[in-house]
């Protein structure tokens, strides 16, 4: 199985040039069962890093680009009347897919950022009463731009806390850029990709994820971690429950994807800026969520060994 994972891999970093790290935490989030969220400029690749992995796992892929007069109904879908059948159907949204990029999801107002987060959070929409259940597996890329730009609407706390991990792509490095210059039109080489799991494969992959060992001075580094936070005066407030297992559960599938059945400190390390950092605010700024700057000083501050 580790073998079509790093085929995977190979398959999706032929069209994003240079960010085989990027895919690796795309695909531990999915992994894990959470959404990934990707906070950067225009023009990065976010597209083409979700477009290029529902076509590599086969699944079912829609995008929406959200504007400020963007309904929830847009997104989920509404009960239209049938004057045929003299009753109201339903027309599903184009959340009803496997993998959905929400791109720019802070241009739209709170209201519908909100039905999206609901339907990311209980894997089911509900219309009129009636409940309808989301495909599986149901996996949510959502891109934001950076707070500053003009016309968003930034994600509440409450709201970020869904997103289990929150990562930037950055600029490509000079190599990569020039790999891109020539390599000709992205788009086609992703329709040419092919699927490298199934969604048979993938479930199993999952279960051996989440078999993966972890030790108690393991868990005693990361409640070591989480304590710091809570206590700190430097944090507004500290790591969640949620966040602490949303790092567990993260960080064992990055052990199984590096070729380990148990997970070591190096793990968490790896991880706790993408899954923690956008769950912090620092107390002296709360305008801002500075979530890395407290990343840093938990990882120098907190012992490995306790």
């Amino acid at each position: 199985m580790r073998d079509k994972l790093e085929q995977l891999v190979d398959s999706v970093g032929s069209v994003l040039y240079g960010k085989d790290l990027i895919v690796r935490q795309a695909l531990t989030c999915l992994l894990s069962g959470g959404h990934l969220l990707i906070e950067d400029l225009p023009g990065m690749g976010k597209t083409t890093l979700s477009h290029a992995l529902a076509q590599v796992l086969g699944f079912d892929y829609q995008r929406v680009q959200f504007t400020s007069d963007m309904l929830p109904a847009d997104i989920l879908g509404a009960s239209i009347f049938d004057s045929s059948k003299a009753a109201f159907e339903f027309h599903k949204g184009p959340v009803f897919t496997q993998l959905l990029l929400a791109d720019e999801i802070n241009r739209t107002t709170p209201k519908t950022q909100s039905a999206l987060l609901e339907a990311m959070e209980e894997r089911q929409v509900t219309i009129e009463g009636q409940t309808y259940q989301l495909p599986q597996p149901f996996f949510v890329i959502a891109t934001q731009n950076p707070v500053s730009q003009y016309g968003t609407f930034p994600l509440p706390e409450s709201q970020l806390d869904r997103f289990l991990m929150r990562i930037e792509l950055g600029y490509p490095s000079p190599e990569a850029e020039r790999e891109l210059l020539i390599g000709g039109d992205v788009r086609s080489k992703i329709a040419d990709l092919s699927a490298c799991l199934s969604v048979n494969e993938l479930t199993e992959i999952k279960n051996l994820c989440a078999q993966v060992k972890a030790s108690g001075s393991l868990i005693d580094y990361l409640q070591r971690l989480v304590k710091y936070s809570r206590d700190s005066s430097e944090f507004e407030y500290g790591i969640s429950p949620r966040g602490s297992l949303a790092l567990l559960t993260a960080s064992k599938t990055w052990a199984y994807l590096h070729g380990r059945d148990y997970v070591i400190p190096e793990d968490i390390q790896s991880l706790i800026g993408p899954v923690i950092g956008h769950r912090l605010r620092s107390a002296e700024d709360l305008s801002e969520h500075g979530g890395m700057a407290l990343i840093w000083k938990l990882l120098n501050e907190v012992d490995v060994v306790g």
